[in-house]
């Protein structure tokens, strides 16, 4: 007659017990591991993706802004096309609805905020109000920093790179072109990922 022994079985069921620990240990490491690689392949999308959106919004920005400067206009009070010409911001006059009424127009950055201004002309007589500014932020991700948005170029540029870019003394009266630089980017600490778009804008009515 075969007697059980109770010390094997207790090993046995001790072994068991020790086996299923272990595999699940396994799985909730190999699940942790898959968590993590799958959060991983998710921010690598919504940051492809954000910044695919962010070089959509940077083209559309500087195509908009270069067809306005290239029609900037006298006013329609007869003021000089361009009003003010800083690093970080410009002011200038173009009819840039198509209404036959020409709006005074302001690009500015701030921080990393580029904001829009238009005035509409007010009134008889014709007026710019300030208080009637209306404006419209259109990116809060330039990464630009100190770097000026905006540079100034006489009418001997490319040949005289003396005297190019302007003074800011010499802006208002000589500008002929003027290149814009804008730093895209959607993460605060990232500069290898900034995306640079820029262009030449040759205004008409300053030829």
């Amino acid at each position: 007659m075969n007697k059980k022994n109770p010390l094997k079985n207790e090993l046995q069921s001790a072994f068991t017990l020790i086996e299923l620990l272990v595999f699940i240990g396994i799985l909730t490491l190999i699940g942790v591991v898959f968590l993590g690689f799958q959060f991983i392949i998710t921010q690598n999308q919504l940051s492809a993706w954000r910044n695919y959106l962010n070089i959509e919004d940077a083209n559309r920005i500087l195509t908009e802004m270069a067809k306005e400067l290239r029609n900037a206009k006298e006013s329609d009070l007869g003021s000089y096309p361009l009003e003010s010409a800083n690093d970080q911001e410009i002011i200038f006059y173009s009819d840039i609805d198509n209404d036959n009424a020409t709006e005074k127009v302001r690009y500015k950055l701030t921080g990393t905020v580029l904001e829009k201004g238009v005035i509409e002309p007010q009134g008889s007589p014709i007026s710019y109000p300030q208080s009637e500014e209306k404006v419209a932020s259109l990116s809060d991700n330039i990464r630009n920093l100190a770097t000026p948005v905006f540079y100034y170029y006489n009418s001997d540029w490319p040949q005289d790179a003396v005297n190019n870019p302007l003074i800011q003394s010499q802006r208002i009266s000589e500008t002929k072109l003027i290149y814009v630089s804008l730093r895209f980017n959607t993460e605060d600490n990232d500069p290898q990922r900034d995306y640079v778009l820029d262009s030449y804008i040759r205004v008409r009515m300053l030829q």
